[in-house]
C-alpha cells in the first residue's frame, strides 16, 4: 500500500494505518453509502427509499448542524478525531483553513475522501489515535461521538481522561475542544429507550453495572469533571434537541429553552423500545428550569486549553 492517496483534493495519510477496522455498521451498508458518495448520487433521493439507521446517520444533511455553535474562524486549523465518512468534516472545512482527520477505518475515510473531493483544505490520516503522530498543534480539536469509544482507542484503566489528555495536547494555548456525546441520564433512556451504544434498557442509567461493553457515556456533571481532569477549563455546555447525532435545535447555558418553545420529537432510530411515558412532555414540562440541564438526551460541550 502507498503511503498516500489522492481523491479529489483531499489527501489520505496510511503511515499509521495496521488494517484493523476494528468499529463498523456492517460491511453491506457501509459498502452501500461509499458507493452513494463515490457515484454522487441525490443524497434525498436515496434517503427517501431507504429507511436504515446507518444511512440517515452518515448521510443526513441534519447532520452539519452540531458545527453551528463552534467558534472556529477562517484563519484555524481544525483537528477532527473519528471523522467517520465525513459528514461533520465537511462543515469543518467551509468554516476553517485546513482541517486534518484521524479514523480508524479505511472505508469510512475513503467515504469521506469521495465525500469532500472538491475541497483543497482536508488530509485524512488513517488508523489508531493512540499510534497516529502529528507534529503540530491545532486552534480546534472537534470529538462528535467519539469519546464514548475511547477504550477502543486507548489501553489501561481510564482511557477516557487519557483520550482528552492526548487530545490536550494537540491544541496551542487558548485553544478549544468540542465534544458531542450522549448523557446517560437522558429523557428518552428514563423512559426506556434502549442505551444508544449497546442497546439495553436502562444499563447507562445504573451506571454500565450490567455490561461490559468498551462504550459508555457520561452525566453533565461527570463529563464536567472529565474536562476538567484534563486540563481544560471555562467549559461551556450546548444542548442539542433531539440530540446532537441529528440535531434540530442547540440550546445552551447561555439561551436556554422557555416554556411555550416547540420541542422536536425524541429520537427512535434502529433498536426497538419501550415508551413507559412520553419523554418530549416531560422534558417540555422542565423548560425555565435548570433541570432541563441534566436530562439532555445529548451534549455539546466546549472547553478551553490554558
Amino acid at each position: 500500500m502507498h503511503d498516500t492517496e489522492k481523491i479529489g483534493g483531499v489527501t489520505l495519510h496510511y503511515t499509521f494505518y495496521d488494517t484493523l477496522d476494528d468499529y463498523n455498521d456492517g460491511d453491506e451498508v457501509e459498502e452501500f453509502i461509499l458507493d452513494v458518495l463515490k457515484s454522487d448520487k441525490d443524497v434525498f433521493e436515496v434517503l427517501s427509499g431507504d429507511d436504515r439507521w446507518p444511512v440517515l446517520y452518515h448521510l443526513s444533511p441534519r447532520r452539519e448542524n452540531i458545527v453551528e455553535p463552534m467558534n472556529i474562524a477562517k484563519s484555524d486549523e481544525v483537528l477532527e478525531i473519528g471523522a467517520g465518512m465525513g459528514s461533520v468534516t465537511a462543515p469543518l472545512s467551509r468554516l476553517a483553513r485546513h482541517v486534518d482527520c484521524i479514523e480508524l477505518s479505511k472505508r469510512r475515510s475513503l467515504a469521506n475522501a469521495h465525500r469532500n473531493r472538491e475541497r483543497d483544505n482536508i488530509d485524512i490520516f488513517v488508523g489508531n489515535f493512540e499510534k497516529i503522530r502529528l507534529e503540530k498543534q491545532y486552534e480546534a480539536v472537534v470529538l462528535i461521538g467519539v469519546l464514548e469509544y475511547a477504550r477502543y482507542y486507548v489501553p489501561g484503566d481510564d482511557p477516557f481522561r487519557v483520550f482528552l489528555r492526548k487530545a490536550y495536547d494537540f491544541l496551542k494555548p487558548g485553544g478549544k475542544i468540542y465534544v458531542a456525546i450522549e448523557n446517560r441520564l437522558g429523557m428518552k433512556y428514563f423512559s426506556g429507550a434502549p442505551e444508544d451504544h449497546l442497546g439495553i434498557p436502562y444499563c447507562g442509567i445504573e451506571g454500565y453495572v450490567r455490561t461490559d461493553g468498551k462504550a459508555r457515556t457520561f452525566s453533565r456533571s461527570e463529563l464536567d469533571r472529565l474536562i476538567a481532569d484534563a486540563g481544560f477549563v471555562s467549559s461551556f455546555f450546548y444542548y442539542p434537541f433531539p440530540d446532537y447525532k441529528l440535531p434540530t435545535i442547540i440550546y445552551s447555558d447561555a439561551y436556554p429553552p422557555l416554556p411555550g418553545d416547540v420541542l422536536p420529537a425524541g429520537p427512535v432510530y434502529d433498536l426497538p423500545r419501550l415508551s413507559v411515558f412520553k419523554e418530549r412532555d416531560a422534558m417540555l414540562s422542565l423548560f425555565g428550569t435548570e433541570e432541563y440541564k441534566y436530562f439532555a438526551n445529548s451534549f455539546l460541550v466546549e472547553a478551553v486549553k490554558i
